[in-house]
């Protein structure tokens, strides 16, 4: 297993049960595939740099997880499907 941090962008104008069912819907891909999420850590609405997707707020979540390198990349693949999501980064943590 190998550690990665994900950081991903919801739309501002989301309510707050449908932000958790996000977050709860990627902590639940990660540990089906048999990975174990480490920590969640929500920084809530803050300015975005540059608009996006017609935006200039979103709603930021940053998630620590161990998991298969398959894992991370089902977990892209849903980040690039969800409607919620206006922007994503998964990074692998150094060793």
């Amino acid at each position: 297993m190998r550690d990665y941090e994900t950081m991903f962008i919801l739309k501002p104008d989301l309510e707050e049960e449908a932000v958790n069912a996000a977050v709860t819907k990627f902590q639940d891909l990660v540990t089906g595939g048999g990975g174990t999420v480490s920590n969640v850590d929500r920084w809530g609405k803050r300015r975005l740099a540059y608009e996006i997707a017609g935006y200039t707020e979103g709603i930021y979540v940053v998630m620590e997880f161990s998991a298969e390198p398959g894992v991370a990349r089902e977990l892209e693949r849903v980040f690039r499907i969800t409607d919620e999501v206006i922007r994503h980064l998964i990074v692998r943590k150094g060793d």
